[in-house]
């Protein structure tokens, strides 16, 4: 079984050995993303959360108080991630697609880590992967991006789907579901790639003149929510909250911002939303748990004073706010993201970044502090200064997109679909004060949110006369990003069949 990985550690032996001094003095890079995590956790203060060992992260290096996705959808947003382009540049707007169907020469992030000498791994989901039917594979994985891929799988796939309550029979991956199992920590799958991360960190200890970026992606809190359940016993049902007053929230909120509502969640009573919240949480504190033994382990090796941290999500995750679950909203709790950094030497300990940023921004700031060589063509911005100093502003504004409607997909990039009746996109603009959403550039809805006065996105302001300059202004600027969204060198993706990236029209 490890007869692969110990011939892609002898490889790494091999390579080392012409390695310079040089070399072993550039910082490694520890890449942590759970899959389906929103921002409970208690150092984004949750009351509710027991997450000990990333609060401790946090307070190692800067946390981003404002970090988004690009798309909320784990496909879209790992490739777009992965790849420092937005959505509309990687073609990549579904799942199950890799974006070498559509830009096959670009650079991943790891690839260039890995082209500029860098030990390159990947433990468990980095690009996507059907959870939980492809826990154990290499799912929509790309095999250039690394020199060596684990795929651990334990007993929450093999073993205890038929115990999980779900709200759809026979499905977990897509539907609400949940299971205390009664096996530690060690025989599930998050549990199993913590062991196999200590694994190769402590061959890469043993072979310090070589930088590693290791990858290693967690399941948890992706459903189905399974975790030992003494990570439920931390939290009471009883106490768990219930989302109230939806309809009235509900009352301003264009059709097409509650377009991710399913129809089995019909079936949710306020008993199961508590069930659902405890079980979401139980999940959320078992991948804390294995987040901190790999970054022990680094402590233990004595790599941490030269290895950069990055933890994050995929994308946010509704627990029935606006009366909807799970993903693919253009709301703060499905956009948001949690987004830590430590960069020993670099990093202000503590710090807290409150400007918007963007996943897309890891990419340069990664390859800025490692001194990798990067693509011109990247879209985010490098972080480095916020690092140093959390106050500084950056670009100000955070980019989020969805797609909407039915239809067959197109496979033009410069058909604009939408007023047709066909699929169109949601575009959210989030600054420090303001979320703006526009759904087919305005024709189906807007959506004006004062975070100053109204965290919770309840009130949309944009049919208010009083907010009618603010509107125009925010949807100039949301305009205006997201035509810089698209390739910019008048290069398009190669788009394949099933891949649809439609061009924003003229304001």
């Amino acid at each position: 079984m490890r007869i692969p990985v110990v011939l892609a550690f002898a490889l790494f032996c091999l390579v080392t050995d012409n390695s310079s001094a040089a070399d072993a003095m550039r910082p490694n890079v520890l890449f942590l993303i759970s899959d389906d995590l929103n921002n409970m956790l208690g150092c984004y203060g949750d009351p509710l959360a027991k997450t000990p060992h990333l609060d401790r992260l946090a307070a190692r290096g800067v946390r981003f108080e404002r970090a988004y996705c690009s798309f909320p959808l784990c496909g879209p947003s790992r490739n777009s991630m992965l790849t420092g382009l937005y959505p509309n540049s990687t073609g990549i707007l579904a799942n199950q697609q890799i974006f070498r169907q559509t830009i096959p020469a670009h650079q991943s992030l790891p690839q260039a880590f890995r082209n500029a000498g860098y030990f390159a791994a990947r433990i468990g989901k980095l690009y996507h992967y059907n959870v939980p039917k492809s826990i154990g594979t290499n799912g929509h994985d790309d095999p250039g991006s690394w020199e060596l891929e684990l795929n651990p799988a334990g007993v929450d796939r093999l073993e205890e789907e038929p115990k999980i309550t779900t709200l759809t029979p026979g499905q977990f991956g897509g539907t609400l579901s949940w299971y205390a199992s009664p096996k530690g920590d060690q025989y599930h799958t998050d549990g199993l790639m913590a062991e196999d991360a200590e694994w190769v960190l402590e061959r890469c200890a043993k072979r310090q003149d070589r930088p590693f970026f290791l990858a290693v992606g967690f399941f948890r809190p992706h459903t189905p929510y399974v975790s030992p359940k003494s990570y439920f016993d931390l939290y009471n049902e009883k106490e768990m909250p219930v989302v109230q007053g939806v309809k009235e929230d509900q009352a301003d909120i264009p059709a097409p911002g509650l377009g991710s509502y399913k129809k089995e969640q019909d079936k949710l009573t306020d008993d199961l939303r508590r069930q659902c919240r405890q079980a979401y949480l139980a999940s959320i504190s078992f991948m804390d748990a294995q987040v901190g033994r790999v970054v022990a382990a680094l402590d233990r090796l004595g790599l941490a004073d030269n290895t950069i941290i990055v933890f994050t999500s995929d994308h946010g995750y509704h627990m029935g706010e606006h009366g909807l679950w799970q993903k693919m909203s253009l709301f703060e709790e499905s956009s948001r993201v949690p987004m830590l950094i430590v960069a020993p030497g670099e990093s202000t300990k503590g710090g807290v970044a409150k400007t918007p940023v963007s996943h897309l921004d890891l990419y340069p700031t990664l390859a800025e502090l490692c001194g990798v060589k990067t693509p011109a063509n990247l879209q985010g911005q490098s972080l480095v200064p916020m690092l140093k100093d959390p106050n500084v502003k950056g670009r100000g504004w955070a980019l989020t997109q969805v797609m909407r409607g039915g239809g067959p997909a197109r496979a033009s990039v410069t058909t604009n679909i939408g007023s047709d009746g066909a699929r169109f996109f949601g575009y959210s603009l989030r600054t420090p004060r303001w979320r703006y959403t526009e759904w087919d550039e305005g024709k189906k809805g807007r959506e004006l949110y004062d975070h100053d006065a109204d965290p919770r996105e309840l009130t949309n302001l944009a049919s208010l006369p009083e907010h009618a300059q603010t509107v125009a202004e925010l949807s100039q600027q949301v305009r205006t990003a997201a035509k810089s969204t698209y390739p910019q060198s008048g290069v398009t993706p190669e788009i394949q069949p099933g891949v649809w990236a439609p061009n924003l029209t003229e304001p």
